[in-house]
């Protein structure tokens, strides 16, 4: 046997010795199909005697590519990879129109726009047309376009088929002019150099003719992820020699919203009718427990005729947990718990454990009980909740209102929204103040005086008082205000929401409203403290989580991931957390029958990614717009067989209890020490408690809640924590705030 098939499993050898011709490897998870595509480029080069300059490797990512490279390497030597052409589409579609772009009537020396470039040239446009960048922001506009391109849609035919509304048309004129800019500064953004190479190999066959001559085998990764585009590349690419070797996973194509086409890959036989279809099925990664809970999700789905049966010589491992909370709060704790738990044995480190979920906004509650419970984590596709844009800039209005004479906060919202407050105004106000000697804030107090010589022009000087006036609007009544209602009337003033979508594509849009509506929740859970001390107690709170949270790039630490971004990763544990209706599957996939697959699939990739340990949570209810609303499992899990799952494991007397929710001005933080010169949380100097007040059964009444039975009580960071039932639900109560009144049986 080759040396290049020793390692292989008798799939994995069937696909690399596979003959000449279209092969479709259909790879499940944790299957080694890179180690497949890699060993194959080896056997072509060493036992079929195909020169390695006439081999193309496509990949999506640098990551991969680098990946790639460095595997052959070792297979084969460093000057047979040199040989080698390996890379992403964008990168080999640049590479080919260096050589013949001029075939198209352009130069070869065209420069690549990337994001900020495309949106500085959209910015030019729209001046051009005089349209209000404000109202028609440019990474909308280019979101549109891009799409466009994706399917090979030009300017032309995009304004014939897009007549339905205004946006539609603006959208097309400046599509047209954006075109001719790029051609005038001999510029490509990254969708035309898919574009135009499809344009070079269709227009110009001698061109094609020669590619097809350079590469008699072509190797592509990922084909399940193909957009229209990248798909026709491929087809021009194999046309000839149809010497096309793909790797995919329909069960794993989740980038729908990318332009990514699950199609491609399921009509390749379509496409190719003497394919060679392989499926690798022995999983190296997962258990056979975590293996039969994902084939049980993927089998319900509508399954094309190759079905793979995941199997594993890892042994059957530990049942997949499904764990029930009481909200995303006590979802959260459970998590950290078990997290503690886990590591405390010495079964795993913190860096083997993932936490993932569907959308960015659920990272909030799951930071919080992180550091409550002083474990390191870091956040991989997102910000961390506080440190997003949207979060930030409506904690600066908050801030302001707090301190006016804030004027970091100050100058973060001057021009958020947008109201006309460009640049080099801020810089003549900050000169000014300066001038005067007073703050910010003071230097707009000085605009309201008429006699005052100032610096700017009568429409300037408008929109600044515009804003002084908006915020003695907003601190008229914040301090006397409940703190979530002053992020309502702060959101309603400057007209968020619509805000967000004038300046982002519609769903990125309503993910960054919904981090607002979540920040508005976590202000809801300091109601019970008196009125006047809850914007400050709440901005402390927020600040303490956004300082901890500085921790060592290098640390062992548990990843916070969303599924999207986890594709391609593996722990030893993960949770999947929000596994309910509305979150997975997402709201936005109900009424169409391809997004609700994706989502299924989504939820597949998540728990294909454990190694040993699999978690499934969902909650009962979920806070939203400050209510918490019942929240139905997700109907994924009932296509779970019951026999495959387990509870919760029983839990040692002295251990918190998970399913409850923390009420109290920490939120979340309630366990977290104060850091080192920072103010103390507490209302009083009296000394901590050295015993508990409240026993079991005992009888309290609580200003907001009502009249409740003490379930238990405990001693936390010098506080009494207070667990009572109250007519709807149980709540964690920390003495010290709470008030709780004893009332005699």
């Amino acid at each position: 046997m080759s040396k290049f098939l020793q390692a292989l499993n008798p799939a994995q050898c069937q696909a690399v010795e596979a003959a000449d011709g279209p092969v479709l490897v259909l790879a499940g998870p944790g299957s080694g199909k890179t180690r497949v595509l890699t060993h194959r480029v080896a056997y072509l080069i060493e036992q079929r005697g195909v020169d390695p300059f006439n081999i193309l490797a496509v990949t999506f990512t640098n990551k991969a590519a680098r990946e790639m490279k460095d595997r052959l390497e070792a297979l084969v030597g460093a000057q047979a990879a040199y040989a080698l052409s390996v890379g992403t589409f964008h990168s080999l579609c640049a590479r080919f129109l260096r050589r013949d772009i001029v075939h198209l009537g352009r130069e070869r020396n065209f420069v690549i726009y990337d994001g900020d470039d495309q949106q500085r040239l959209m910015r030019r446009v729209l001046r051009e047309m005089n349209v209000d960048e404000k109202r028609n922001p440019p990474r909308s506009l280019l979101a549109r376009i891009s799409s466009a391109k994706n399917e090979l849609v030009g300017p032309a035919e995009y304004a014939r088929l897009n007549r339905s509304s205004p946006f539609d048309e603006l959208v097309a004129t400046c599509y047209q002019r954006y075109q001719v800019l790029l051609r005038e500064a001999n510029a490509l953004d990254f969708d035309d150099l898919l574009v135009e190479t499809v344009r070079l190999f269709d227009e110009h066959p001698d061109v094609l003719a020669h590619y097809h001559t350079r590469f008699t085998a072509l190797l592509v990764d990922e084909y399940q992820d193909t957009n229209r585009a990248q798909y026709l590349l491929i087809r021009q690419l194999a046309a000839q020699q149809r010497n096309l070797f793909v790797v995919g996973d329909d069960d794993q194509s989740i980038y729908l919203f990318r332009g990514a086409d699950v199609r491609n890959i399921l009509q390749f036989e379509q496409d190719y009718p003497e394919a060679q279809v392989i499926l690798l099925e022995q999983n190296y990664r997962s258990t056979q427990s975590i293996l039969d809970i994902a084939q049980a999700i993927i089998q319900a789905s509508q399954k094309p005729k190759h079905l793979k049966r995941l199997w594993t010589e890892n042994g059957g491992g530990a049942h997949v947990t499904l764990h029930k909370a009481v909200d995303q709060d006590a979802e959260a704790l459970f998590v950290a718990d078990e997290l503690v738990r886990l590591i405390a044995s010495g079964d795993v480190a913190a860096r083997d454990c993932a936490i993932m979920y569907r959308t960015n906004a659920q990272s909030r509650a799951v930071e919080e009980a992180l550091i409550r419970r002083a474990l390191p984590y870091q956040i991989v596709g997102g910000t961390r909740f506080y440190e997003r844009k949207e979060v930030r800039d409506i904690l600066a209005y908050l801030r302001v209102l707090y301190n006016p004479y804030d004027s970091v906060s100050l100058t973060r919202i001057l021009n958020w929204p947008g109201r006309g407050i460009g640049q080099r105004t801020e810089q003549e106000l900050i000169s000014w103040a300066a001038t005067l000697g007073v703050p910010l804030f003071q230097a707009l107090r000085e605009l309201e005086d008429a006699t005052t010589a100032t610096p700017f022009n009568a429409r300037t000087t408008k929109a600044l008082l515009e804003f002084l006036h908006l915020l003695d609007h907003l601190r008229s009544t914040s301090q006397t205000t409940p703190v979530a209602s002053v992020i309502e009337q702060i959101c309603e003033c400057i007209a968020a929401r619509a805000t967000l979508e004038r300046e982002y594509d519609l769903l990125e849009a309503e993910e960054r409203w919904q981090n607002l509506v979540e920040l508005r929740d976590v202000a809801e859970s300091y109601k019970h403290l008196p009125t006047e001390a809850q914007l400050p107690t709440f901005l402390e709170e927020v600040a303490l989580v956004a300082e901890v949270d500085k921790l060592d790039p290098n640390a062992d630490k548990v990843t916070c991931i969303t599924l999207h971004q986890a594709k391609g990763l593996e722990y030893a544990v993960v949770f999947l957390i929000g596994l309910e209706e509305g979150l997975l599957p997402h709201s936005r996939s109900a009424q169409d029958r391809d997004q609700l697959e994706e989502e299924r699939r989504l939820l597949y990739v998540g728990m294909t990614r454990a190694q040993r340990k699999l978690y499934l949570c969902h909650a009962s209810e979920r806070m939203n717009y400050g209510r918490f609303n019942s929240s139905r499992p997700s109907r994924f899990l009932s296509d779970i067989p019951k026999a495959l799952l387990k509870g919760v494991p029983q839990r040692s007397p002295k251990a918190p209890a998970p399913q409850t929710t923390m009420f109290s001005p920490r939120s979340a933080l309630g366990d977290q020490k104060p850091a080192t010169g920072s103010r103390t949380r507490r209302p009083s100097a009296a000394p901590p408690p050295e015993e508990t007040r409240f026993s079991r059964g005992q009888q309290v009444r609580h200003a907001i809640f009502g009249s409740g039975t003490v379930i238990a009580s405990r001693l936390v960071d010098g506080d009494e924590e207070v667990t009572v039932r109250f007519n709807d639900r149980e709540r964690r109560l920390l003495a010290s705030f709470a008030n709780l009144e004893q009332v005699d049986a």
